[in-house]
């Protein structure tokens, strides 16, 4: 008994001896879920704000643009050249056209010989440019060549000129009169509002006139036989 009363009392002892604590291991962080809570912040705005990389080929803001603006010269919106107002924005080459007269063709001739970038906007083009191009226009018909002329071989002296703006209509409208006082084919085509250069006008051109027999005629042939009828009776 004695025994067994020593077993309990040894086991009892190693029961109550305290038990060595194990070093704690401090905790890792944990980089994926901070990453989440991240991106969450990010959403609803209340994280930092990042550095924003410009992308390339992309479009700058309005601020940059309105720099830019600034610090540029100002464009003219209208450039005066041979009395006619050009659309500024255009290039020197498409900006010619505007003058009446003058063809995609004309303008390449007149912008090398005035010496003058083509692809340049017009409203950007310094004050001694635009000087010589209205010096160029000025003098076309010297520049072009003969076949190149609208106006060859005039009727009253002869020569061969370019017309430009209202020198165009002026000249068509004098050239029209000088036909109708010859009274030739042409003229009298013009004067009556016929078709003038060979067309068909029975099926077309009907248009802004009275074709073909009217009410107003059919009504006067009758009278007319009546009135000759009693002139032969009062003769008899």
């Amino acid at each position: 008994m004695a025994k067994k009363e020593e077993i309990k009392e040894v086991k009892e002892t190693k029961k109550e001896a305290p038990k060595k604590e194990a070093p704690k291991q401090e905790a890792i962080p944990e980089p994926k879920k901070e990453k989440k809570q991240e991106k969450k912040h990010e959403g609803k705005g209340e994280g930092k704000e990042h550095e924003k990389k410009d992308r390339k080929g992309a479009p700058k803001g309005k601020k940059d643009t309105a720099i830019a603006k600034e610090a540029g010269p100002e464009i003219k919106h209208f450039v005066r050249i041979a009395n006619t107002d050009l659309d500024g924005k255009k290039s020197v080459q498409y900006g010619l056209i505007g003058i009446k007269g003058i063809s995609r063709r004309t303008a390449k001739i007149l912008i090398v010989n005035s010496n003058v970038d083509p692809k340049a906007t017009l409203g950007y083009i310094a004050d001694p440019d635009i000087e010589r191009l209205q010096s160029s226009v000025d003098s076309i018909s010297s520049i072009l060549p003969v076949w190149m002329v609208n106006k060859q071989n005039e009727i009253m002296s002869g020569e061969d000129r370019h017309l430009i703006g209202t020198d165009v209509l002026l000249g068509l409208n004098e050239d029209l009169n000088t036909m109708k006082k010859m009274r030739s084919y042409k003229g009298l085509r013009h004067d009556r509002g016929l078709r003038v250069r060979g067309q068909r006008t029975r099926s077309s051109g009907r248009r802004g006139r009275t074709v073909g027999v009217s009410r107003t005629a059919l009504m006067a042939k009758p009278k007319e036989a009546e009135k000759k009828e009693e002139t032969k009776g009062a003769g008899k």
